[in-house]
């Protein structure tokens, strides 16, 4: 598609760092869950004479009216001028774009795996499963290094209650730094956390995104596990 128009509604907090940004949904932007956006802030906000654009995953689902993509609020140029936006204020949006997509044989499992603010293309995948009423298997692991890190941890907690087919795994790498109590799982995803998922499975498909280093180490992971390329699919940004 065309760059389209969107008008900023509004921003909150989703976790310690992470904030989630709403975008009214143009009436021509069509994606699926799992995708990307480019976010194109013109000249006008970013303040250097010069329009931006950074890629986001779209966390809405494809059946909500509104558009919502979340991230890490570094101290970059381009975060600083988002934390700025101003309700009302217009913005430019490409895409969408990217391959993250949920497979269509039901039949096979999908295994979500996820660090840091990775989980947001997955928060997509399950929400329109959910609506949708997925009798397909679903299998999440969310890595954070501490509780308050975890962006949309409380929503996909509700969904596992209602969803009698997606099993939710979060585990915490640095625990010990955090001041919420988590009697969850702890340390780093490794081949021991990822092995078992696949037990008793059929030819589960395995979904990776998060920073390029997270992926590429879950990538070896699976393969050590003899766990075939054509059976993982993944995402990786630099910048979240």
């Amino acid at each position: 598609m065309s760059t389209c128009t969107a008008c900023f509604k509004g921003g909150e907090w989703v976790a310690e760092g992470t904030m989630a940004f709403h975008f009214e949904r143009p009436a021509d932007f069509h994606f699926k869950a799992g995708q990307t956006l480019d976010l194109i802030l013109p000249a006008t906000i970013t303040g250097d004479g010069q329009a931006a654009r950074h890629t986001f995953s779209i966390v809405s689902a494809p059946h909500e009216n509104g558009l919502t993509i979340a991230t890490r609020m570094r101290g970059s140029p381009f975060k600083q001028a988002m934390a700025a936006l101003a309700v009302g204020a217009h913005v430019e949006l490409d895409g969408p774009f990217g391959a993250l997509t949920l497979h269509h044989d039901r039949k096979r499992p999908a295994i979500l795996v996820a660090g840091g603010i990775g989980i947001t293309p997955f928060v997509s995948i399950l929400r329109q499963a959910a609506k949708e009423g997925l009798a397909q298997s679903f299998i999440l692991i969310y890595s954070n290094r501490r509780p308050e890190d975890a962006a949309f941890l409380e929503e996909l907690r509700g969904p596992e209650k209602e969803m009698e087919n997606l099993q939710l795994i979060a585990t915490m790498t640095q625990v010990a730094q955090s001041k919420q109590a988590w009697s969850g799982k702890t340390g780093q995803i490794d081949g021991g956390m990822l092995k078992p998922l696949a037990a008793g499975q059929l030819a589960p498909i395995y979904y990776l995104a998060g920073p390029p280093g997270f992926v590429e180490a879950m990538h070896g992971l699976l393969n050590e596990g003899a766990v075939d390329d054509d059976d993982i699919r993944s995402e990786g940004f630099y910048g979240y």
